[in-house]
């Protein structure tokens, strides 16, 4: 998913490799280290400290911007990471490409008791058997309106071939998530490899292009809370901190359905310490620790110990953030299409970018 960047002991998050025990800490801990790569700004930097406090672990933390740009990285072998957090689809290429290990629940006993059995359900559409993934954040996409802007009810994704809207839609600079809007708008699975429906999808996104203000990222935020645009294509995570600083801005999932995701901690198969890799994803599945993560990055959390905490019963009953999936049709879970597929979508991708 599309996470906001962090800044972290007054240095870009970008730096390679950080460590989070605080600036000007000692160099190893005393019960060794665990390397993590996360998303930017994807966990409260307290639980990090926590974390090590309590257990003498010491957390090098190193983070990434998109799958696929974590993936050849990890997949090189160039970099040894003991802990990793990346999306439904992308567990399923690693898992795939053999690059992941077993989890011990035993050693787990609270992501065994506090990740809600829903989650691990749906997680096993990409991972069978929840061998190797544990469930950290999850949500929907959806389109971000602006109630003074917009007059008209929000149902579908063809509101984003609006003409009256020229100049004032946002769109995800992402090639499954642009394909999977022109996919749904259009009836067709989100992870289709049917080259008609391809091509149908790809001439509707071309055809939309002329009016679509810009193809953002973690921008689509800013720019919704700032009023510079009508309509967004966003996550919900995002939707749910938009909110807060803009009451004008409204979230829907259209009618035809959208994409759920699921973010989760794996571990990879040269980890060199699994142990303290399998220590880490227990303490942020702990119940007070994965409601910390939940204030501070918004992005919903399949913890139900964490749930069950939450004071704010506006939060706790938000159909943004834990929306009953019942009541919605068309829901999917992004698969890995394999490397052809990814080829394909790509192409395709390249061909509504360069008209």
């Amino acid at each position: 998913m599309k996470k906001r960047i962090a800044m972290l002991c007054g240095i870009l998050a970008a730096v390679p490799i950080l460590s989070l025990t605080g600036c000007g800490a000692s160099p190893s801990g005393e019960n060794g280290e665990v390397y993590v790569y996360n998303w930017g700004e994807y966990i409260d930097p307290k639980t990090i400290e926590m974390f090590q406090e309590e257990t003498g672990i010491k957390v090098i933390y190193d983070e990434f911007e998109t799958n696929e740009t974590m993936y050849p990285k990890v997949a090189a072998g160039s970099s040894v990471y003991d802990v990793i957090c990346p999306s439904d689809y992308m567990v399923q290429k690693m898992i795939d490409n053999d690059l992941l290990q077993e989890l011990d629940y035993d050693n787990m006993p609270n992501a065994r008791a506090n990740i809600g059995a829903q989650y691990y359900e749906q997680a096993a559409a990409f991972d069978p058997g929840n061998r190797y993934c544990v469930p950290y954040c999850w949500g929907t996409v959806g389109i971000l309106y602006n109630t003074t802007m917009v007059d008209e009810p929000v149902t579908s994704w063809s509101i984003l071939w609006d003409e009256k809207y020229k100049d004032n839609i946002l769109m995800q600079d992402s090639v499954r998530d642009a394909f999977m809007v022109a996919l749904k708008k259009n009836g067709v699975s989100m992870n289709t490899l049917d080259e008609a429906a391809l091509q149908a999808a790809k001439e509707a996104l071309i055809l939309q292009k002329p009016l679509v203000q810009a193809y953002v990222v973690d921008q689509v935020r800013d720019k919704m809370i700032g009023g510079e645009a009508a309509l967004g294509v966003i996550y919900s995570g995002e939707a749910i901190f938009t909110k807060r600083s803009n009451p004008d801005l409204e979230y829907v999932v259209p009618q035809e359905g959208t994409n759920v995701w699921i973010d989760g901690w794996v571990v990879p198969k040269n980890a060199a310490n699994k142990e303290n890799a399998e220590k880490f994803i227990d303490f942020m599945c702990r119940g007070d620790i994965a409601l910390m993560n939940f204030d501070y990055i918004t992005y919903s959390t399949p913890n139900t110990a964490a749930v069950e905490l939450i004071e704010d019963e506006d939060i706790r009953t938000s159909e943004i953030a834990f929306p009953d999936l019942s009541k919605y049709d068309g829901l999917e879970t992004y698969s890995y299409l394999g490397e052809e597929g990814d080829e394909l979508y790509n192409n395709l991708w390249k061909e509504v970018m360069s008209n």
